[in-house]
């Protein structure tokens, strides 16, 4: 017997605003920024980023949807399930992916301080300086709609991968 069908869900939160709707010039703005920040990233680093920043900004919204996104593109449900606690599971990962996480803590938790000059040189040795750029570029957009993810409370759970961006 299915779980779902012995018990009964919450019922869903309500948004709090429609920012496309109501700052369209900013959501073009953005949806722009994330194209260009996404240009010659590994779309697999580039998913787990978005996991993993949206699992410390805790965007239950992008959470959806980048591991819908991951999913679809052929990651496994394993990786994405221990990237919460890739400290403990690196064997799941490569050295460049490892980095690549290191990096998005460091710079998604920036109000522990900086980015570390130990986090950013195992990036640097990892990706050349336009890859580093770029990727640095990927965690702060998605670190920017996380922000807006979890300000404008969006529900999570009705995305279907490729029916929007970001």
């Amino acid at each position: 017997m299915n779980r779902e069908t012995t018990t009964t869900r919450l019922p869903e939160h309500t948004p709090r605003l429609d920012l496309p709707k109501l700052a369209p010039e900013v959501y073009k703005a953005m949806v722009t920024l994330d194209a260009a920040a996404r240009r010659g990233v590994d779309p697999v680093i580039l998913e787990l980023v978005k996991i993993r920043a949206s699992q410390l900004n805790h965007c239950a919204f992008c959470l959806d949807m980048h591991s819908k996104d991951a999913l679809a593109a052929g990651e496994s449900v394993e990786r994405i399930i221990q990237l919460g606690a890739w400290e403990e599971s690196r064997h799941f990962y490569t050295a460049k992916e490892i980095a690549a996480i290191e990096l998005t803590e460091a710079v998604t938790v920036i109000t522990d301080g900086f980015v570390p000059d130990e986090v950013f040189a195992k990036a640097a040795k990892e990706f050349d300086e336009t890859e580093l750029a770029q990727l640095i570029a990927a965690i702060t957009v998605i670190n920017a709609w996380n922000r807006f993810g979890v300000t404008c409370r969006l529900v999570p759970g009705h995305y279907t991968p490729g029916q929007y961006q970001h």
